[in-house]
């Protein structure tokens, strides 16, 4: 029963164990399924698990049917039709980190965005090339056909060489795609938890930077080879450096100014975004500007700057990969994989949370790799979203992927019709514009400093996959990231939090006891707490901090009392103790032992339980022994274990709190458990963890129901009466004071008493 009493309350009820609360309360049976029965369940087949299975499959079929036509089309259009020009120039910049001919990046701006709008779950993310990935499949281009194979660069070879990359590109696209794919139908949506935003920020902090170096060669123009190896950053810059006499200075000119103006009109993009109706479009202004600027000064004759040159018309066949290409990029597909699918879907749960929709993670990794393998058969490459991109699309008004669909009808124009027109575009505009984009990534360096003040494993986490993906590259220094986080997961459950608890307030609130000053620690008891699952890993640690707590290793009381019984088992046969009814006492002068002939008893016997059945008197090991014989002095009577923060328990450790708890049983020191989970008392039964010294009795529901258990079986509790004690300071305040420090339940208590 509980009895509100102003802002306190008082609760009466017995003391339980885990025993006594089940016997009193009726606990319901509940089936839990097998994975047999799980597996039924998923191959069952009825007409509503087939529609249901439809309409995960095609999302499309749920949402178009319901969408507000006068309220939304209008917002979708706007915001398709700057979205579809974003992805034009994106498509085309992003192209040139793939190390392929910007007209390829067009195809991969259009063909996920028609199967994600089929397939997809977000209404607001705008899938098409993004530069992580992008970078992360030209690295595997270059691997495969490096810059080397180009000596004699004549256009025969530029073009047989680009044809090689395409194909490099469009396999590794495919190849990860069926990866995705393959994920999503076997349910593997979860593995984006893996990936915890600290790994993601630094990984894609990292990929900015690489972005940065790639991109130098095309705002430079230098024909810097590519070095898809541990530390070729450092190879590709002292390239850079060794050719830098060799800039073209028109270029670089061109570079810096673009660069400039679209970092100026982002920044006041973003200051005054409350006050413009639509973000400024500054990267088409500058591209119109620039390929005009181009052509009617002739900037490619003149001061020999490279153009994008011919954009293929139309779509070309789709093809097959190449099963050659496809078993040297296994590994890199899968990083490109896992990351798309990260990246995609984090920015996709932003939306949906803003505007309170679900999305699907297993039906999101289908929906990207049918993308991507669509894209890749038709030589496009790797697919997410851009930040950008998709921000653009949100903040337009777009409502649903009509907008897609919107942009990608404005990128299929591009490839139909009016793609000549940015043929006298330099290449080194569309590099400038790639680097204008990665503003928030490389804002993200301000994080390092906030992780540190917040959790420094977060931020240890998120300098090391910096580090990683910068100098051992994207693919090797993801996997690196990866193992890093796992292994400080490992690292904190292996040396989890174990504190000493004590009484706070004399209440039924338990705290560690160095962090008060009011405290009450009973008398001979030890509270103990563990704030991690108990595993192989860590039990040792356990039981290392449980013995500091408790100032004595319980194995070595034992084996010090069953030798001192020895002793004086001898001694008494040797008629050198007399037993009296005060207690034994010396009748001469005992020579000490050496301890190497003590230790010469067996180990096994010495770890038994003490036994005194056939000695005429019971040895009092708190008392004073007999001269020459010395034991550890143990000053607790009872341990309680909190395991409310043990999430489970394995075999191993089992094993190992058993002998641990038969070592403090059997020196005669009562151990509870309290605060255990449900199922935690089955699965020990199951194991076969009770006998006749570990018994399921010594488990409580709370901590303080584990105290008054101990207060009252050791007659503390009822020995003397209650002392009502008067403060000086208050007469109406009054201190109840019975033997245990605790509250009696049969004393009416004013509502500002204090205990």
């Amino acid at each position: 029963m509980v009895e509100p009493v102003g802002n306190h309350y008082v609760v009466a009820r017995p003391v339980y164990s885990e025993n006594s609360f089940n016997e009193e309360h009726e606990k319901l049976h509940r089936f839990h399924k097998t994975f047999w029965d799980h597996l039924k369940l998923y191959f069952s087949c009825s007409s509503q698990r087939v529609k249901k299975i439809a309409l995960r499959l095609f999302p499309v079929v749920s949402w178009l049917p319901a969408y507000r036509f006068r309220e939304w089309i209008l917002s979708d259009i706007i915001s398709g039709i700057n979205t579809g020009l974003v992805a034009v120039l994106q498509g085309l910049a992003f192209a040139l980190l793939v190390n392929v001919p910007p007209g390829y990046g067009l195809y991969a701006a259009f063909f996920p965005v028609l199967v994600y709008f089929i397939f997809g779950t977000s209404r607001h993310i705008s899938v098409g090339p993004f530069p992580v990935l992008s970078l992360m499949v030209g690295g595997v281009v270059v691997r495969l056909v490096p810059d080397d194979s180009a000596a004699n660069r004549t256009s025969t070879n530029i073009s047989l060489i680009d044809e090689e990359r395409v194909m490099v590109a469009a396999s590794v696209t495919f190849l990860s795609g069926v990866f995705q794919l393959l994920l999503g139908m076997l349910q593997f949506g979860f593995i984006v938890i893996y990936l915890s935003q600290s790994l993601i920020s630094g990984f894609t902090t990292a990929a900015a930077i690489h972005v940065v170096v790639s991109q130098l060669k095309f705002m430079l123009q230098l024909p810097v080879p590519g070095f898809n190896k541990p530390f070729g950053i450092i190879y590709t810059l002292g390239s850079v450096f060794s050719q830098i006499t060799n800039t073209n200075i028109a270029d670089l000119v061109t570079s810096l100014i673009v660069l400039l103006i679209v970092f100026v009109v982002k920044e006041m993009n973003d200051r005054y975004k409350a006050k413009l109706p639509t973000p400024i479009p500054i990267e088409l202004l500058v591209t119109v500007l620039a390929a005009l600027i181009s052509y009617f000064f002739n900037l490619e004759e003149k001061f020999n700057v490279a153009v994008v040159g011919k954009l293929e018309e139309g779509f070309q066949a789709p093809v097959a990969p190449d099963a050659g290409i496809l078993q040297k990029c296994i590994g890199d597909s899968i990083s490109i994989a896992i990351v798309g699918f990260a990246v995609a879907f984090s920015v996709a749960k932003v939306y949906s949370i803003k505007h309170d929709y679900p999305i699907d993670g297993n039906q999101e990794l289908i929906a990207f790799g049918l993308g991507n393998i669509v894209g890749g058969s038709f030589k496009g490459f790797a697919s997410s979203t851009a930040l950008s991109r998709s921000g653009v699309q949100e903040s337009t008004g777009g409502k649903t992927q009509i907008a897609g669909i919107i942009s990608a009808v404005i990128v299929l124009i591009v490839i139909l019709a009016i793609g000549f027109l940015l043929e006298p575009l330099q290449k080194s505009v569309l590099a400038s514009l790639a680097l204008g984009n990665l503003k928030g990534m490389l804002m993200q360096f301000k994080e390092v400093g906030i992780l540190w003040r917040k959790d420094k494993y977060d931020c240890v986490i998120w300098v090391v996959t910096f580090l990683a993906a910068v100098f051992l590259g994207l693919d090797i220094g993801l996997a690196a990231a990866v193992a890093f986080q796992l292994l400080t997961v490992v690292i904190r459950s292996q040396i989890p939090s174990c504190t000493v608890l004590a009484n706070v307030g004399r209440s039924n609130i338990y705290r560690n006891r160095k962090d008060y000053t009011d405290i009450y620690e009973p008398e001979g008891v030890k509270i103990f707490r563990c704030s991690s699952p108990i595993f192989f890993a860590n039990i040792e640690f356990f039981r290392e901090k449980l013995v500091t707590a408790v100032g004595f290793n319980p194995l070595r009381v034992l084996r010090k009392r069953n030798k001192a019984l020895r002793k004086i088992r001898k001694m008494l046969k040797n008629g050198e103790l007399q037993v009296t009814p005060k207690g034994l006492i010396c009748m001469a002068n005992h020579t000490l032992e050496s301890d190497e002939e003590l230790d010469n008893n067996s180990i096994e016997e010495l770890d038994q339980p003490t036994n005194m059945t056939d000695l005429p008197i019971q040895i009092n090991w708190g008392a004073e022994l007999p001269p020459g014989i010395t034991v550890p002095r143990v000053d607790i009577h009872s341990i309680i274990l909190d395991f409310s923060a043990v999430s489970f328990l394995d075999f191993s450790a089992m094993r190992v709190l058993q002998k641990t708890l038969k070592e403090f049983v059997r020196i005669d020191i009562d151990v509870y458990i309290a605060g255990a989970h449900e199922g935690f008392l089955e699965k020990l039964e199951r194991c076969a963890f009770f006998d006749e010294e570990i018994k399921p009795s010594m488990f409580f529901l709370t901590i303080h129901d584990a105290v008054l258990h101990i207060l009252l079986k050791k007659d503390i509790a009822s020995s003397p009466k209650l002392k009502l004690t008067e403060e000086k300071a208050n007469s109406n305040n009054y201190i109840v004071i019975p033997s245990n420090g605790l509250r009696s339940r049969e004393v009416m208590i004013p509502a500002e008493t204090k205990f």
